[in-house]
């Protein structure tokens, strides 16, 4: 919603379990990166409409700071519909230097593919994804208002869960 008003958000809106679909985004260096790019790692995809709005500036804020703690074994994406140009100026006046921006404005297949495409604005909707070592969405959250923040925390609780399971998984003895 915006302004009370409902918006139509293209995509099916995946289901937890279920395998992540790649996708191509670009990168503040203007290379394209797929999922495969992360292979191995945990990732915490924070989706924003625009890093240049309010909400959208205390997200990406927000996760960088929390990336801080998660470990080398988590990335930090922050994708909106943002030029790469953007996208880079902002992470440098906003000095966020441990989540890596990435823009969906060339296809928004990340958009179609995440259930996450406002056609009318041409912009992600606000969501959250936790997507684990081997790929599968173990966390997502769509917010379904424009200006409402998302559940930092449960976020943050399901890479700390995703973490556990990878150093679990990687013979290190339990959850970090």
């Amino acid at each position: 919603m915006l302004r009370g008003n409902p918006l139509t958000v293209l995509g099916a809106e995946l289901a937890v379990g279920q395998a992540a679909p790649d996708f191509e985004l670009v990168t503040n260096r203007w290379q394209t990166v797929s999922l495969a790019d992360y292979a191995g790692k945990i990732k915490l995809i924070s989706v924003v409409p625009s890093l240049d709005t309010r909400v959208c500036d205390a997200q990406a804020r927000r996760f960088n700071v929390e990336a801080a703690g998660l470990g080398d074994e988590v990335v930090v994406l922050t994708v909106s519909a943002d030029l790469p140009y953007a996208q880079a100026r902002w992470c440098g006046n906003a000095g966020v230097d441990r989540v890596e921006t990435l823009s969906d404005y060339r296809t928004m297949s990340f958009a179609l593919a995440y259930g996450t495409y406002i056609e009318s604005l041409r912009l992600d909707q606000r969501s959250v994804f936790v997507i684990d070592a081997s790929d599968r969405v173990v966390y997502r959250e769509y917010v379904p208002v424009f200006g409402q923040e998302p559940d930092y925390e449960a976020a943050i609780v399901a890479v700390r869960a995703a973490r556990g399971a990878y150093v679990d998984e990687k013979g290190g003895g339990g959850a970090a």
